[in-house]
């Protein structure tokens, strides 16, 4: 009873925030989540030179990627429970410390294992910031009013996102900083949202006896690595249809089947399953995987399409993707005003999945011809749909539960959002690399002394040096560049398909009129009449 009690007290205690109190707390938090977010895409154009300098493999060039990705999922729901039981103020503060000594790692690594490790670091901590962020916003603000701020939000994911690829263009392709100032550069930042929230933050403490839930973790932990482990290593070190596969599968459903019967009776679960099963919280769940797979897999390879196919320079690949960006920071910050104001928020989510699957497809017909204006007009749509999507489905959840299960709601959908991020990148990874392979074979047996080429692009097929077009033979530079070009459409329609279930899962989300104060009480005569 004392639990139920704490529930409502805190909250009725705890005055409203004026605006000038919610952007200084915003200015602090954003900055902190910016820099988590710019880390995981900023070393996507610096990665092939960061690889060859390290003398890694191909399989270690996607783990770099996948490793922090992995992290970050497994830990979101842990942090987000975490928040609802401690002060989320001592978590994000150590959240921030935990990233700043894993972006200094990094940037100090001398092989490709440490450089994972390091990593996996940072993803513990970017798991923590973003599923933090939004906890601390869902326990400041009502949801009537978290529209316009989860748009400011959405925007700073969606920028970071976009623009980490353009930053670390030119970090690479500036001479006196090299790749190792893609890491130290994440470090200012942090330090200074550190201070800021230190001096700004104040939220109420709920006191409540801490029961984190450790079987959870570790059953919820192995269910979502076992996936992205084996999508790694299938058609490379072992077929897809493999005693290995039926391994890792049946793992990974035993792992998930044990999961979901420990969270039934734990007393403080990690996913409260009662949460889960309500239909809005499922259905932002679909979405979210979808809008994950979306947004982590595929702007990942725009990079590289641009870099390999297309030849342009990091800092120019960087440059040709602020079409995406500009849609991010359009969808996300239009929507988030809009929905502040009328206090209708599903009509946002349809239209953003509709322009999410448009410019996935249009993506999916592009080859190594295809013009920019062509590209770009994808681009844009996909933008616009990612920002109108991503923050507006944790607004959705947030609504429908109260603040003591605010962090753990929002940290659900972003587990989720993040699992298909990391699944996508590996899924649409392996895609991709299975396709430049065949389309090089075809190429090759095509010309002169095809077998014998085709021989020597197999046995050397799991090194860097297809990435590093520039050092190739003119004819194998240009057979390369043409087929990452027609193999990137591929995983881009892949991703639509993706997108379409998430569009589908919203159409049918239920619309609840967003309340007008941060816990869960009784409808005011106020909230009838906006119904």
């Amino acid at each position: 009873m004392t639990v139920t009690e704490n529930r409502y007290q805190a909250p009725a205690a705890a005055p409203e925030l004026t605006h000038r109190e919610i952007l200084e707390i915003l200015i602090g938090l954003l900055a902190a989540l910016f820099t988590a977010m710019l880390s995981s895409t900023i070393v996507s154009n610096a990665l092939p030179t960061i690889i060859a300098d390290l003398e890694g493999s191909q399989t270690q060039y996607t783990w770099v990627l996948t490793a922090s990705l992995l992290a970050t999922t497994v830990s979101t729901p842990i942090w987000g429970k975490l928040s609802d039981l401690m002060s989320k103020k001592l978590l994000v503060q150590l959240a921030i410390i935990l990233f700043v000594i894993g972006s200094a790692l990094a940037g100090m690594a001398h092989n490709v294992p440490f450089l994972i490790g390091a990593r996996v670091l940072q993803g513990l901590a970017m798991g923590g910031l973003m599923a933090l962020a939004q906890a601390i916003i869902g326990a400041a603000i009502p949801p009537r009013d978290r529209g316009r701020y989860s748009g400011y939000m959405g925007a700073v994911m969606a920028v970071a996102t976009v623009s980490g690829p353009l930053i670390g263009g030119v970090i690479v392709d500036t001479s006196w900083l090299g790749w190792r100032w893609c890491f130290y550069v994440c470090v200012p930042l942090a330090v200074i949202s550190l201070v800021m929230l230190q001096k700004y933050l104040h939220l109420p403490l709920l006191k409540r006896r801490v029961k984190m839930d450790y079987l959870g973790a570790i059953l919820i932990s192995a269910a979502a690595s076992l996936p992205l482990i084996w999508v790694t290593f299938a058609g490379q070190d072992f077929d897809w249809v493999s005693w290995q596969s039926a391994v890792f599968v049946g793992g990974t459903l035993l792992f998930g089947l044990l999961a979901v019967l420990v969270e039934t009776k734990a007393a403080e679960p990690l996913v409260p399953l009662k949460v889960v099963r309500q239909r809005t919280t499922a259905l932002a769940i679909v979405a979210s995987l979808a809008v994950g797979v979306a947004m982590f897999g595929s702007a990942l390879f725009l990079g590289q399409y641009f870099q390999i196919a297309r030849g342009y320079s990091p800092t120019e690949a960087g440059l040709l993707t602020i079409p995406m960006m500009l849609g991010s920071f359009i969808g996300s910050v239009g929507s988030g005003q809009l929905i502040t104001r009328f206090g209708k928020w599903k009509r946002y989510l349809i239209a953003g999945g509709i322009l999410l699957v448009i410019g996935l497809a249009i993506l999916g017909t592009i080859d190594h011809t295809s013009p920019y204006w062509y590209v770009g007009l994808g681009m844009l749509s996909m933008g616009i749909g990612m920002g109108m999507m991503m923050q507006n489905l944790v607004l959705a959840v947030q609504n429908t539960v109260d603040v003591t299960e605010i962090g753990a709601s929002s940290a659900t959908v972003s587990f989720f959002r993040s699992l298909g991020g990391a699944v996508g990148v590996s899924v649409l990874g392996a895609v991709l690399a299975a396709r430049v392979k065949d389309l090089l074979i075809q190429g090759l047996l095509a010309g002169p002394g095809g077998p014998e080429a085709v021989r020597k692009l197999q046995e050397g097929g799991g090194g860097t040096s297809l990435l590093d077009v520039g050092h190739l033979p003119p004819q194998l530079a240009e057979l390369v560049r043409h087929s990452y070009g027609d193999a990137t459409g591929r995983i881009f329609l892949i991703a639509a398909a993706c997108g379409l279930v998430s569009l589908l899962a919203v159409l049918f989300i239920k619309e609840v009129p967003l309340r007008r104060t941060v816990a869960k009480l009784e409808p005011t005569l106020e909230d009838v009449l906006d119904d």
